[in-house]
């Protein structure tokens, strides 16, 4: 276990998913007094040793971030930016100062914007943190393109296009999923298609997430206590979950592995896996955490290991094979046996491994708001709390040869 103390508060976390050859995660800082930073986390998992390095971020405080997978200097944020409305002389009277009417008036709003780093942050080339030159003067992120979400609403989350060239994001604002084109360069964003969540009350999207599978054409979302399904060719409607938790759902993650495998946290204190082919149950549920689950990720090369964070402040590892990709563990092809093994071979192989919580960790004293799973390490993933405290975890070694073995 590893630990790195960020300063600012935190929230948004993310790992670097291009040329993922070294092990780097991303994080949005959330501060009101102080100009908010992108944080540079590399690990050199030969020496155990963690760097960072600081990135200004001064558009605003960072509620969600996400890496390019086709660019690894490329990234979005979702971040909040005041916005006074305009007014005229006579609303503003002429005994009044224009500042007090703008700060008593003003309303915060949640952008998105497309983003890139300096190229010497991009190798790793860049300045020791210890340098002081590096940590009292820290370099500006370069603004490619804002995602214009603002005859839409406020931005939730932007998201990649899974394993694309980087040229298709789509955001979530208030109740409307926008699919944006970007240009080669990443310095134009253009609205190809939408759609729009219909439905009484104030309709909001908190969480979403681009399928793999399908030729990316799916996106799966969720609203209140409900998730739904969305060809993103027609962008209309093809599944919905209406009472999916019982209450707010606040995260989703696709089986990397099984095309029809969605998982699902929230408010509820619950996890739950669906098939979205039969969605009238869940097809597992757990009940481990003790406050509301922010964030759940499937394991990219080894489905059977799902993480969860809550603010409950615990980490928790879980070993769901029941329903992963590979249910009877490594299965022996029948031509590989002799006769003699054959009998006691299919007696081992057709019996199902068993579900089981693999570890808690409880470095954490502040709620866990997300959970990354490295793209360069399968075995290493890192937890990020409100306090800014990001910790480093490996999937446990017994485990990790259990599988592979």
């Amino acid at each position: 276990m590893y630990q790195l103390y960020l300063v600012l508060q935190a929230r948004a976390l993310t790992s670097q998913t291009a040329e993922s050859d070294a092990i780097r995660f991303l994080v949005g800082t959330q501060s009101l007094k102080f100009d908010n930073q992108i944080h540079i986390i590399d690990f050199d998992d030969e020496n155990n040793i963690i760097s960072k390095s600081v990135l200004q971020h001064q558009a605003g405080e960072i509620w969600h971030i996400s890496a390019s997978p086709a660019d690894k200097a490329v990234l979005t944020t979702c971040y909040n930016k005041s916005e006074a409305p305009a007014l005229s002389l006579s609303q503003l009277g002429a005994s009044v100062f224009p500042a007090q009417v703008v700060s008593s008036e003003s309303r915060v709003v949640t952008c998105g914007a497309v983003w890139r780093m300096p190229p010497e942050w991009e190798s790793g080339s860049h300045e020791s943190p210890d340098d002081p030159h590096n940590s009292h003067n820290p370099q500006n992120l370069e603004l490619l393109c804002h995602l214009d979400n603002s005859s839409h609403g406020n931005a939730s989350c932007v998201l990649w296009e899974p394993m694309g060239d980087g040229k298709h994001v789509i955001s979530l604002a208030d109740n409307h999923a926008l699919l944006w084109d970007l240009t080669e360069s990443s310095t134009q964003a253009t609205i190809s298609s939408s759609a729009t969540l219909e439905g009484k009350g104030q309709l909001k999207f908190t969480a979403g997430k681009w399928s793999p599978h399908h030729n990316c054409t799916q996106l799966a979302t969720a609203n209140d206590t409900a998730i739904r399904g969305w060809d993103l060719r027609t962008m209309s409607q093809i599944y919905c979950i209406e009472n999916a938790h019982g209450q707010l759902v606040r995260d989703l993650d696709f089986n990397p592995n099984k095309q029809y495998y969605l998982a699902s946290c929230g408010d509820d204190c619950k996890v739950k896996f669906w098939d979205v082919r039969n969605i009238n149950e869940p097809v597992k549920t757990l009940e481990e955490h003790s406050h509301w689950v922010w964030s759940v990720r499937f394991n990219h090369s080894h489905d059977q290991l799902v993480l969860t964070g809550s603010s409950d402040s615990r980490v928790i590892l879980s070993n769901m094979v029941s329903i992963s990709s590979e249910p009877f563990g490594h299965l022996v092809d029948d031509d590989d046996l002799s006769d003699g093994e054959d009998n006691h071979q299919d007696e081992k192989t057709k019996e199902p491994l068993q579900d089981s919580i693999i570890s808690t960790y409880e470095e954490h004293e502040d709620s866990v708001y997300a959970v990354e799973w490295s793209s360069a390490d399968p075995w290493l993933f890192a937890s990020l709390s409100y306090d800014g405290r990001l910790v480093i975890n490996r999937v446990p070694r017994a485990l990790k040869y259990h599988i592979l073995l």
